[in-house]
């Protein structure tokens, strides 16, 4: 079992990949330790709309598998990492909502490419989170799925659009996430909820897969707890 569990919460992503490689720490064990965690503390901060036991688990143990046969590691940056998804992003067999109603039942057939860039560098989907509806709004209280409240304080707002990823990063329900940016929606709710969002320079992500809301500026971008940790996923995305 993962010892010492509280502690990897303050453990950067380079630190934590170099452990699951050399089997210090076990991807299943990390995974279940943060399924565990947000449906012990989520229903709080209702950051997380979708949570992929299933799939994340059986990813999981795929990845002990390439380690366990040394399958060039250093191809894996993001080996056992898990990643929370802002909901209008993408991910195949995976409830895409976008915190609407409309697409309550959505379930992609296909990923967008920043999706295919984490699995292929190692990272585990475990849920998608809460944002304001279509990305259209500064405090995510407006999505059909409910409010998000800052973990710091639960009579304030996370920002948004994308508060479920910045308030999922900051109570500690996974090592990193994704939100999307059109005019601050990474930024500001980073801010708020005291974490780091990076919204890229235009083109230097792929937006295939994103559910548009003003497509000459939205950006994918990553959201962490430190610097190093965003610039991490961003060189993966």
């Amino acid at each position: 079992m993962l010892r010492e569990k509280d502690e990897i919460l303050e453990t950067n992503i380079n630190d934590i990949v170099k452990k699951i490689k050399t089997s210090q720490i076990n991807a299943t064990d990390l995974t279940t330790y943060f399924i565990e965690r947000i449906e012990r503390i989520d229903s709080k901060i209702n950051s997380v709309i979708t949570i992929e036991k299933e799939q994340s688990l059986k990813r999981a143990e795929e990845i002990n598998s390439i380690i366990k046969n040394n399958k060039e590691l250093s191809k894996f940056p993001l080996l056992g990492i898990p990643i929370i998804i802002k909901d209008n992003i993408s991910t195949k067999n995976l409830r895409t909502t976008a915190a609407s109603k409309i697409l309550s039942n959505y379930t992609p057939t296909f990923n967008a490419t920043v999706i295919t860039n984490l699995i292929n560098a190692g990272a585990i989907i475990i849920g998608k989170a809460n944002m304001d509806e279509f990305a259209m709004g500064s405090s995510n209280e407006n999505s059909a799925f409910g409010p998000v409240k800052n973990p710091w304080d639960f009579k304030k707002v996370p920002g948004g659009s994308s508060g479920g990823p910045a308030a999922s990063v900051a109570s500690g329900l996974c090592i990193g996430s994704l939100g999307s940016d059109t005019g601050g929606s990474i930024r500001q709710p980073a801010a708020l909820c005291g974490i780091v969002g990076l919204k890229p320079t235009y083109g230097l992500v792929s937006r295939f897969g994103l559910i548009a809301f003003g497509s000459s500026l939205d950006q994918i971008g990553p959201m962490t707890k430190s610097v190093e940790d965003c610039a991490e996923i961003l060189e993966v995305i």
